[in-house]
């Protein structure tokens, strides 16, 4: 409907914050119970998920993400093709998007997590009042207090520990597309403005502000709202997020935009974007599941333009964008689907 569709990534679910420590960075997925001993090659059968080199990407891989878990699982069924498809997801670093309910002692378990590793923790906040606009992923914060308070709670959890926050997917592109009514918009760029200077008061915290994709308007349409919302005091802003667009488009829409904002740097969603967007079926749903797709350029800070900070899986592949094309609620995993995706990918 809007052409800014394909958030539909908030997971909802709680952080598995019991086992996310130093304990489980060099555990992995194993045939067995899925934990167990690091291994540098990672390639032999039960071979674990291991960190990226750092020199590639600061970001941290979960040795606990559900596409970890997913991997085990099949593993242990015998399903050992599949297995490795899925792999190709599971040792890469993808955003942890955190929900409502603790959010500090989420912050903090993931945080603490990728410090052990010596790495940074990547986060999603998707949580802005009337999120969504009654869509796949409708709700966030009953109002403007619950909202601050899950900020509160955020940045406690952080504290100094190293992190990159991506904050609320679509909220200040719906603020420009109609979709959230006016009466709303004021508050939201005081919330979202209220964000970006509390998280960028902790010692070791990025934020880029979520500012829409290569294929929704163009950046004279956005660039006063993103000053309105923070951009000045954020580190600079995402495009494509839980979308498809290439990263060239990507890059040549995110140049515009940062022109307007100051020449803020920016973060490009690469997780989906490895066949480019889907051009059939209507164009509303189009975002939403599309078959076909497949992993685009895995994170690394390595790109291909100075104005590109990192490419990003701020998405998680394989986690459904919603009820559409046979999916299941958004966030959920959808294994046909993340099956397709890696096999699509080189």
């Amino acid at each position: 409907m809007y052409g800014s569709r394909g958030v539909g990534a908030f997971a909802g679910r709680r952080a598995s914050i019991a086992v996310l420590g130093a304990a489980l960075l060099i555990a992995g997925c194993s045939s067995g119970d899925g934990e167990g001993e690091g291994e540098d090659d990672g390639e032999a059968a039960g071979a674990v998920v291991t960190q990226q080199p750092a020199e590639v990407g600061p970001y941290w891989v979960n040795p606990d993400g559900l596409s970890v878990r997913k991997v085990a699982e099949l593993r242990e069924d015998g399903r050992e093709k599949e297995a490795e498809q899925i792999r190709k997801i599971a040792e890469q670093p993808v955003g942890e998007w955190i929900s409502p309910e603790n959010p500090e002692e989420q912050a903090r378990g993931y945080t603490e997590g990728a410090e052990a590793a010596d790495r940074t923790a990547l986060l999603v906040l998707y949580n802005i009042p009337h999120r969504d606009c009654d869509q796949y992923s409708r709700g966030g914060a009953a109002d403007g207090n619950a909202y601050r308070d899950f900020i509160d709670g955020v940045a406690r959890g952080i504290g100094d520990r190293p992190a990159t926050v991506i904050l609320e997917p679509d909220a200040v592109l719906h603020l420009v597309d109609g979709c959230t009514p006016q009466q709303f918009h004021e508050e939201r760029y005081d919330l979202l403005s209220g964000a970006v200077a509390k998280l960028k008061g902790l010692k070791n915290t990025a934020v880029y502000l979520d500012a829409g994709n290569a294929g929704w308007g163009n950046p004279d349409q956005i660039f006063d709202p993103l000053k309105r919302a923070g951009i000045d005091q954020a580190d600079g802003f995402a495009v494509n997020v839980s979308n498809f667009y290439s990263t060239e488009d990507s890059i040549g829409y995110g140049k515009q935009l940062s022109a307007k904002v100051g020449n803020k740097p920016f973060v490009i969603d690469t997780s989906r974007n490895g066949n480019g967007p889907y051009t059939q079926g209507a164009a509303d749903e189009r975002w939403c599941n599309p078959p076909g797709r497949a992993l685009g350029e895995t994170p690394t800070t390595k790109t291909a333009d100075p104005l590109v900070d990192a490419y990003l899986w701020i998405k998680r592949p394989g986690e459904s964008d919603g009820e559409c094309k046979g999916g299941p609620k958004a966030g959920e995993w959808w294994a046909d689907y993340a099956l397709e995706l890696a096999e699509g990918s080189a």
